[in-house]
C-alpha cells in the first residue's frame, strides 16, 4: 500500500515566501551590482524615462519587499506591492512581444521570434513571481512568519 504524502499549508508557504522573496531580493540587489545589464541601462533601453531614478526606485522596493516576503514582515502589503511591479514589467516588457509592437514610450526589444509563445517564454519568471505573490496575498506569512507573532501580541 502507497502512503501518500501532503504538504501542509504551512510548509507551502514558508516554501512560496523563500521562492518570491529570494528572487525579488537578488533582482534588486542586481539592479545596483550591474547597472547596465539589470539597472538604468536597461530601464533606458526599455525607454523609460528618467531611468537612473525609476530603476533606482524599483531596486530599493524589490530589495524592501523581498526582504518583507523572506522574514514574513508585512507580507500582504509586500506582495501586493510586488503583484504591482511584476503587473507592469509583464505588460511593458512582455505584451508587446506578443504583438511585435513597442508599446508608448517603451521599446521592442530585438528577439528571434514574436508571438504569443515566445511572449510566453519570455514572462515565464514574471508570471511565477505574480502568481507566488497573489498567493501570498491570499494566504499571508504562515505559521514562521513575524506577521503571525504581531498578530498573536494583539
Amino acid at each position: 500500500m502507497n502512503k501518500i504524502i501532503t504538504t501542509g499549508p504551512e510548509k507551502t508557504n514558508i516554501i512560496i515566501r523563500i521562492m518570491v522573496g529570494w528572487v525579488f531580493l537578488s533582482e534588486g540587489i542586481q539592479k545596483f551590482l550591474y547597472p547596465a545589464l539589470r539597472g538604468s541601462g536597461r530601464f533606458e533601453g526599455m525607454g523609460f524615462p528618467n531611468p537612473e531614478l525609476t530603476a533606482t526606485f524599483v531596486g530599493v522596493f524589490e530589495i524592501l519587499c523581498g526582504i518583507a516576503i523572506l522574514t514574513g514582515l508585512l507580507t500582504r502589503p509586500a506582495a501586493f506591492a510586488m503583484i504591482i511591479n511584476m503587473t507592469v514589467a509583464i505588460v511593458v516588457t512582455k505584451i508587446p512581444i506578443a504583438f511585435a509592437e513597442s508599446f508608448g514610450p517603451f521599446e521592442l526589444r530585438e528577439l528571434q521570434v514574436y508571438g504569443f509563445w515566445s511572449m510566453a517564454h519570455e514572462m515565464r519568471t514574471d508570471f511565477a513571481m505574480w502568481l507566488g505573490s497573489l498567493f501570498l496575498l491570499i494566504k499571508g506569512g504562515g505559521r514562521w512568519s513575524f506577521d503571525l507573532l504581531a498578530e498573536r501580541r494583539l
